[in-house]
């Protein structure tokens, strides 16, 4: 019921305007419900954490990458977890790999490795740098 008089939007002679009722919380058009921010950081912190050691874990990574311009991390409080960016729609991580197997293999042995924590997200890898066994650069 709304608190506009039925009145409301009529002149005469002229055809009733009806008024919308304002949103409630349940409806499509109403206020998000309220997110606990904290929770959902910790959530976040802890998938990010767990993404950036279950791909260092992968033999054929060297170690995880910020990318070109330093973007790709997980901002946290009092840190950050570099090479992995987790997005609404899609987790972006850079690597850097070993040198020797085929690089498409390395990306695909990281999507797998994470697959389970992705929660259907689309992961992308990016491989930003090759390095010899030894650490070295391989040019």
């Amino acid at each position: 019921m709304s608190a506009v008089p039925e009145s409301a939007g009529a002149e005469h002679g002229r055809r009733r305007v009806p008024v919308p009722e304002p949103a409630g919380r349940g409806s499509p058009e109403g206020p998000p419900p309220e997110r606990n921010a904290g929770a959902e950081e910790a959530e976040r912190e802890v998938s990010a954490r767990r993404i950036a050691d279950r791909v260092l874990s992968c033999p054929d990574v060297a170690d995880l990458s910020r990318g070109p311009f330093g973007v790709v991390a997980t901002y946290l409080p009092g840190g950050l977890v570099p090479g992995v960016a987790i997005r609404d729609d899609a987790i972006e991580i850079d690597i850097v790999a070993r040198y020797g197997r085929p690089l498409p293999e390395v990306a695909d042995l990281v999507r797998d490795a994470i697959g389970d924590l992705a929660a259907g997200r689309r992961v992308d890898v990016t491989i930003a740098d090759v390095v010899r066994d030894d650490g070295e650069r391989k040019e």
